[in-house]
C-alpha cells in the first residue's frame, strides 16, 4: 500500500463513523471490533476508496430499504463520498456531461477527458466529498466590529457570497486564507449544485461590485476591479459566470497565502484555479445523478 493510499484512507476515516464502516464492509461492530476494523482498513490493499465505488455501497446508500436501521445515523460524508465516487466511475464510460453553460439552460459538454484527469487524483475526490458534507452544517451569525461610528453588528452566512466576502474586511491576516478558501468553496458549491437557484437569484450592481472587490489584487488608483474574460468552456453571462471567475480567484489567493508546505488534503487548492470548471461539472453530475430531488433536505437552501 502506497504512502498516498495510507494518507487518503486516514483522511476518510477521520470523517466516516462506525455505522458508515459497518455499512461499507458488512461487518457487525461491537465493542473493540470498530477499532480493529479501522486498523485493518488503514493497511488494507487499495485503501477504502474501492469500497466507496462498489455496487454494494451504491445500493446500500441510494437504493434498497431506506428503513433499514443500519442506515439510521449514516453520515452525510458517506453519502457524498459514495456519490462522488460513483459519478467519477461513470465518467470513465460517458461521452458528455451536462453543464449550465448559459443562464437557465444546461448544455452537453463533450470534453470529458479534462474531468477524468482532475478526478484521477484521490485528493480531488476527497476534496469534493468533503466540500459537499461541509455544507450540511452551515455557519451563520453575527460579529461585533468597531467602526468610526462605534460598535456595529455584522451578519454573515456561509451560503451568502456577498456577506461572506465582506468578512475579508474584518478578519486578521492570519484568517484571510480560511475565508478566501471558503469563498472559493461557496462559489464551487453554488455553481455546481444550485446553478438554477443562482441563475434566478443573480446579483445586483452593488453586490457585483462588492464581490469583484473581495480578494482582488491591488489595482491602480482610480481603477476598479472588472470582470475578467471567462476561460474556454466557462459560463459567459450572469451570476454563474461571475462566481466561476471569482471562485478561481479566491482559490488562487487562498493558496498564495497559505504557509508552505501545505498538507496533501489542502494542496489540491493549488489546482483549483485551473480546474474550477472541471470540479463544477463533476458536482453537476453528482447532483443530477444522486442529489437533485433531495438538495433542500441536505443543504437547507429552501428549494428542490
Amino acid at each position: 500500500m502506497s504512502s498516498e493510499d495510507l494518507a487518503v484512507t486516514a483522511a476518510y476515516l477521520e470523517h466516516l463513523t462506525d455505522r458508515d464502516l459497518a455499512l461499507l464492509t458488512g461487518e457487525t461492530l461491537e465493542g473493540l471490533r470498530a477499532r480493529e476494523l479501522r486498523g485493518s482498513l488503514r493497511s488494507r490493499r487499495g485503501g477504502i476508496e474501492d469500497l466507496l465505488v462498489s455496487p454494494q455501497a451504491l445500493e446500500a446508500v441510494f437504493g434498497g430499504d431506506r428503513s433499514d436501521p443500519l442506515l439510521v445515523g449514516v453520515s452525510p460524508f458517506l453519502v457524498f463520498g459514495v456519490a462522488v465516487h460513483q459519478a467519477v466511475r461513470e465518467l470513465k464510460s460517458t461521452t458528455y456531461v451536462p453543464d449550465w453553460a448559459r443562464t437557465g439552460r444546461a448544455t452537453p459538454v463533450f470534453d470529458v477527458a479534462r474531468l477524468r484527469e482532475f478526478a484521477s487524483s484521490p485528493w480531488a475526490r476527497f476534496f469534493l466529498a468533503e466540500l459537499l458534507a461541509s455544507y450540511t452544517r452551515v455557519a451563520s451569525g453575527s460579529v461585533v466590529v468597531a467602526t468610526p461610528r462605534g460598535l456595529r453588528r455584522h451578519r454573515f452566512s456561509e451560503l451568502d457570497p456577498v456577506r461572506m466576502a465582506s468578512l475579508l474586511d474584518l478578519v486578521t491576516e492570519a484568517e484571510r486564507p480560511g475565508i478566501l478558501r471558503r469563498l472559493g468553496d461557496l462559489a464551487l458549491f453554488l455553481t455546481g449544485v444550485f446553478p438554477d437557484y443562482l441563475a434566478r437569484r443573480g446579483f445586483g450592481p452593488l453586490e457585483e461590485g462588492r464581490l469583484l472587490r473581495a480578494g482582488a489584487p491591488p489595482v491602480r488608483a482610480q481603477s476598479s476591479p472588472r470582470r475578467e474574460s471567462p476561460p474556454a468552456g466557462a459560463p459567459s453571462d450572469g451570476a454563474l459566470a461571475l462566481l466561476d471567475q471569482l471562485g478561481r480567484r479566491w482559490y488562487r489567493a487562498a493558496w498564495d497565502l497559505l504557509p508552505a508546505p501545505a498538507p496533501a488534503n489542502v494542496a489540491v487548492l493549488r489546482e483549483m484555479p485551473d480546474h474550477f470548471g472541471d470540479a463544477r461539472r463533476i458536482l453537476g453530475l453528482v447532483t443530477e445523478r444522486f442529489l437533485f430531488q433531495s438538495r433542500s433536505r441536505w443543504f437547507g437552501m429552501g428549494m428542490t
